[in-house]
């Protein structure tokens, strides 16, 4: 019979017991600890978040970060141990604040993962999570963090005494920026600001010709091909009403410093550096220093990578390390830098992580420079880097030695 069914194409497995909701009734109820919640809880545990939740210091990362029980606000239903892991699964899921409470809000291994358990209610204010994550950065000391969780998984690492390194983007979520759109978007901004001053002054609203050059805008970006003659007339004209509005800006704004907030003011510094940057490089072909891509986020710059796919990334760079396949970062900016002036803080940052003398260094072409060869040759660190100059006739007899500069 079971070959029969077989042949016909249906899949016979004993070992599985799937059956359909439609074929049975089942009331699911965690309302008191039943032995129901006990097998859900351990087939959580053998799963691979199960298992990556186990495997975290949740005690000692608690500690690094100096957190308390929240007593009020939205924060409060998640306890220290629950902040930190609704930012692990944040990054576990790779997903929005939105759609990380809404996986919360119906799956039962992410809601044991974070300590909590939500019954019949629903989390509705996603804005927790970005709560969460300002509280989180404010206490954060990433080399403390990162000694913790060396400290807890180093009876697991076998080669503490080798550490290969490289440099890598974590990339911002942002538009692809043009000098056309920064300048568009720190006009909308300024215009909707104005109008909104102008309101609460009871005062018309200057002449700025903005819902022509919105229209001219529009088309523009609608078009397939944009040429250099188009491209230069629209900046030309969008750096020109920047100007007025800024202007304009500045005359309703006097004597109102005080009632402005703090992230307003810095918004509007940003405006006025974008069109000073922006109007340089127009008139003059002044490339900017610290060139502003994106006015929300001004502290992000173009890192030029020199990757085939993505030449120019945006984002914080990071020069990194690993020993026995655990990652850990040695620095962090948004500003570009060249890794390769990093290897010798690197290097003294591994050995004060694990206690042990480094015996070898894995990198690349970029931290090859004399400087950092002569380093490594002087405290006898062995490197992969490809020897300088012509092989002599005993090359193939040697062994894994101190690299020579």
């Amino acid at each position: 019979m079971s070959l029969k069914l077989k042949k016909r194409g249906f899949k016979l497995n004993r070992m599985t017991k799937i059956q359909r909701i439609s074929n049975f009734q089942h009331r699911f109820s965690f309302l008191s600890p039943t032995e129901e919640f006990d097998s859900f809880y351990e087939r959580f545990l053998q799963s691979d978040l199960g298992k990556i939740y186990q495997a975290i210091p949740w005690e000692t990362l608690v500690d690094s970060f100096g957190l308390s029980e929240s007593k009020m606000g939205p924060s409060s239903i998640f306890d220290p141990k629950g902040k930190l892991a609704l930012m692990f699964l944040k990054h576990y899921g790779c997903c929005s604040d939105k759609r990380l409470i809404g996986q919360l809000n119906g799956n039962l291994e992410w809601q044991f993962f974070c300590g909590i358990y939500l019954g019949r209610e629903r989390l509705e204010n996603f804005k927790i999570v970005s709560e969460i994550r300002c509280e989180l950065a404010g206490k954060l000391d990433i080399d403390q963090v990162q000694q913790s969780l060396y400290n807890h998984w180093s009876p697991h690492m076998k080669d503490r005494s080798s550490v290969t390194m490289d440099a890598t983007c974590y990339e911002s979520h942002l538009r692809y920026p043009t000098n056309v759109k920064l300048l568009w978007e720190c006009v909308a901004w300024l215009y909707g600001k104005m109008k909104k001053r102008c309101r609460e002054l009871g005062v018309p609203l200057p002449r700025t010709k903005y819902l022509k050059w919105k229209k001219r805008y529009v088309s523009y970006a609608k078009m397939r091909r944009k040429t250099r003659k188009k491209r230069k007339a629209i900046t030309r004209s969008l750096l020109l009403l920047l100007n007025k509005l800024n202007g304009a800006l500045d005359h309703l704004e006097k004597g109102m410093a005080g009632e402005l907030s703090i992230h307003y003011h810095r918004r509007r510094a940003t405006a006025k550096k974008v069109f000073l940057q922006q109007d340089a490089y127009f008139h003059k072909g002044k490339k900017p220093k610290d060139r502003i891509v994106s006015l929300d986020r001004p502290y992000i710059r173009p890192i030029v990578r020199g990757k085939e796919i993505k030449p120019v990334e945006f984002g914080a760079k990071v020069n990194k390390f690993q020993i026995d396949g655990i990652s850990f970062i040695e620095h962090l900016s948004f500003d570009a830098f060249h890794e390769g002036n990093r290897l010798i803080d690197t290097l003294f940052k591994a050995q004060r992580l694990t206690k042990t003398k480094t015996k070898l260094v894995g990198a690349d072409a970029l931290y090859a420079t004399n400087k950092n060869r002569k380093f490594l040759t002087a405290h006898g660190v062995a490197t992969d880097f490809k020897r300088k100059g012509k092989a002599d006739k005993h090359e193939k007899q040697r062994t894994l030695s101190p690299q020579t500069s």
